[in-house]
């Protein structure tokens, strides 16, 4: 029997895999994606290849890329943008490590403190967490940015807005700062020369300032794993998971499964309480196994965690399994300039303003293939026919809607004069937004396919407010920087930040977590994923407070289940690019 099994390697499992592993306990991770072996070999950065939702490699299916995808039932007009795989989502995330806002915790007193959702907010307060923040940003390792042209121009319409230049992690006021993102710093030539013989290491380190987030990272080329600019977990905690007898003193080495899909969560009655046990998979010969184990993390992301409790036929009796989800109800503001704004170069998103209360802008660098992906994606119509013909858009945008034609052509007639802002939303926790499973697709690996509502048009009065608010702030912003042009997107639901489907919470009415991330009606079953968060957090992205809660709950699991110490606080973080795990990640060839 093992001491844990995780289910699933994104955002938040090998988080808690890592932190136990080096506490020497057994642990097996189970992924139903690939982890690519060289990315190096293996990735590009054409765009159609890395990012098309059916045939690329960073997609939400199977390794072999002849296969389908795994479909989702989306009854509106959206789109769950997830990749399958060792590392998932944070595969071509951007590294924005910002962390939540004060005001979604229990106990905050601050004068704005009926501007959230107070009524799902975290069973702890903020001041709790501020600790294994600390421990993750020191483990990623997080650092603050690097800055170029997009991002200069960015702040500039910031500051010509009147917004304070934050200097502290703890947001706590409107303002404008450099992100603390989870990239590592251009070192050497990187950032300093084109020249692709020029941008291996050790020459070059750190972030190369390619302008590929999107599309995995790869560089600077010849790199150890765990020393590639970008930190997903793939190029962090995974190799700390599985070196860990190398770097703590008594670690144990993780074993990690891939292309191989859970299909139940097993339970038994002890004592008179459902406890889980252990799990059942399939792998891509159809064989099926199992694994038994004294406790089971589930950590499938926002999507698949309750899909798979639904399929496992766990205990739901609030019927709050699913429910819930937040995304922060996206929009995209793209303002045009007479000056190259070097939007297709470095980093993808290294400068932001937050708006407590509201949510908040980043600024987003994409290559050209995404920029018309993004302008092309409405639910206000063609920009110029139809419902967005004469329709003028509240936010002060000069256009509203999808481009195509001359119009995106126009627009994007050159890829670095263009500045995109997402608007990110603090939108509520809503009972009706939900993951089901579907009655209209065919199963997949996993069985049925899960079903992902958003009731776009019929969010909370708050949100949309929030959302419109935070997008005239995104117009504004464009034209005090210079734009000449400003365009608003009015995305549909775009669920790049899937969380809190399988929330934790004060209340047993509407949570299916307790305060430690253990599932309230089956014990021995802890959830250490972006479905795990209270909420949307005050807009800020999730990833970061996602790993922290993780290593909380990794806490609590030691402690509450092995009979061991917690160690947060009583001893320093060892970092993913230590000199002890880049010596093992080489040995290892991982």
């Amino acid at each position: 029997m093992r001491d844990v099994i995780v289910i699933g390697s994104g955002g938040g499992g090998p988080v808690v895999a890592k932190e136990l592993a080096a506490r020497g306990l057994d642990v097996l991770v189970v992924e139903a994606g690939p982890r690519f072996a060289d990315p190096e070999s293996e990735w590009t950065h054409f765009e159609d290849d890395a990012n098309n939702p059916v045939t690329g490699f960073l997609r939400q299916g199977p390794g072999d890329r002849s296969r389908t995808p795994w479909l989702r039932d989306l009854p509106q007009n959206s789109y769950v943008w997830q990749v399958a795989g060792v590392g998932g989502t944070t595969l071509h995330y951007f590294g924005n490590s910002p962390r939540a806002v004060p005001g979604v915790f229990a106990g905050y007193d601050g004068a704005d403190r009926n501007m959230y959702d107070t009524d799902h907010v975290f069973p702890f307060g903020y001041d709790e967490l501020r600790r294994y923040y600390e421990w993750v940003e020191a483990t990623l390792p997080v650092q603050t940015a690097p800055m170029g042209t997009k991002e200069r121009i960015f702040l500039r319409g910031a500051a010509a807005l009147g917004l304070p230049h934050q200097t502290t992690h703890d947001t706590t006021g409107a303002s404008h700062r450099a992100q603390q993102n989870a990239v590592l710093q251009p070192g050497g030539t990187a950032g300093r020369t084109r020249d692709p013989l020029r941008l291996r290491h050790p020459e070059a380190r750190g972030c190369t300032m390619c302008g590929h987030c999107y599309q995995g990272c790869t560089l600077p080329a010849g790199a150890p794993r765990n020393l590639k600019a970008k930190r997903s977990t793939d190029n962090s905690y995974v190799p700390m998971m599985l070196t860990a007898e190398a770097w703590s003193p008594h670690g144990r080495a993780a074993t990690l499964v891939t292309d191989a899909t859970v299909t139940k969560i097993l339970v038994e009655d002890v004592h008179g309480e459902t406890t889980a046990r252990g799990v059942r998979f399939r792998t891509t010969d159809g064989a099926e196994h199992e694994e038994r184990a004294q406790v089971v993390v589930l950590a499938a992301g926002a999507v698949e965690s309750p899909r798979l409790w639904l399929a496992s036929e766990l205990p739901n009796p609030n019927d709050w399994v699913g429910r819930g989800l937040t995304d922060h109800h996206m929009d995209a503001v793209f303002g045009v300039f007479d000056e190259d704004t070097g939007q297709s170069k470095g980093a993808g998103s290294n400068a932001r303003v937050d708006l407590p209360g509201y949510g908040g802008i980043e600024q987003v660098g994409m290559p050209p293939a995404l920029q018309a992906y993004s302008l092309a994606f409405s639910d206000s119509g063609i920009h110029g026919y139809g419902r967005a013909g004469g329709v003028v858009d509240e936010a002060g945008a000069d256009s509203l809607g999808r481009l195509v034609g001359r119009d995106l052509l126009g627009t994007l007639d050159d890829a670095n004069r263009t500045l995109a802002a997402l608007v990110i939303t603090d939108d509520d926790v809503e009972p009706g937004n939900r993951v089901t499973r579907s009655a209209m697709l065919l199963p997949d690996e996993g069985g049925l396919a899960p079903k992902v509502t958003m009731r776009h048009r019929q969010r909370s009065e708050r949100t949309r407010r929030n959302r419109e608010y935070c997008t005239r702030k995104a117009v504004e912003l464009m034209r005090a920087a210079g734009a000449r042009s400003v365009h608003r997107c009015d995305w549909p639901p775009l669920i790049l930040h899937a969380q809190s489907s399988m929330r934790m919470g004060t209340s047993e009415d509407d949570s299916v977590l307790d305060s430690t991330g253990e599932a309230r009606w089956v014990k021995r079953l802890f959830v250490a994923d972006n479905s795990a968060l209270a909420n949307s957090l005050g807009g800020p992205n999730p990833t970061l407070t996602t790993q922290a809660l993780a290593t909380r709950t990794s806490e609590a699991i030691f402690r509450v289940c092995f009979g061991g110490n917690a160690w947060v606080g009583s001893e320093d973080p060892v970092s993913s690019i230590d000199d002890r795990v880049t010596a093992a990640v080489v040995a290892r060839g991982l």
